[in-house]
């Protein structure tokens, strides 16, 4: 009877060591994956892979009313700064009897 409890007090410490084991697994895992979450160059990762397949979802029709809606604000503001500059260079003209003799 003394070897029955010696070799199942065996087994219960066998599988104690197993359960601790396999808990230390676990938590080793649940930090791996705690400090990837929070880890700062992962976190913009995600940010920027979220930003992307967002931004592939787009519409092309909305896309390109967004693209044609830039280019056209471009286009007016330099023109504007264009007729601006053009102005300032143009020779004022002089009324008949002001002008030197």
């Amino acid at each position: 009877m003394a070897e029955t409890e010696t070799g199942s007090a065996k087994l219960g410490q066998q599988a104690l060591v197993t359960e601790i084991e396999k808990t230390r697994m676990e938590l080793a895992k649940t930090i791996d994956a705690i400090s990837d979450r929070v880890s700062p160059g992962k976190v913009a990762q995600r940010a920027t892979a979220r930003v992307r397949d967002r931004v592939s979802q787009v519409d092309p029709l909305v896309g390109g009313a967004i693209a044609l809606a830039a280019v056209s604000l471009t286009s007016y503001l330099i023109w504007r700064r264009l007729r601006r500059l053009s102005w300032g260079t143009k020779p004022v003209p002089q009324t008949p009897g002001t002008g030197a003799l």
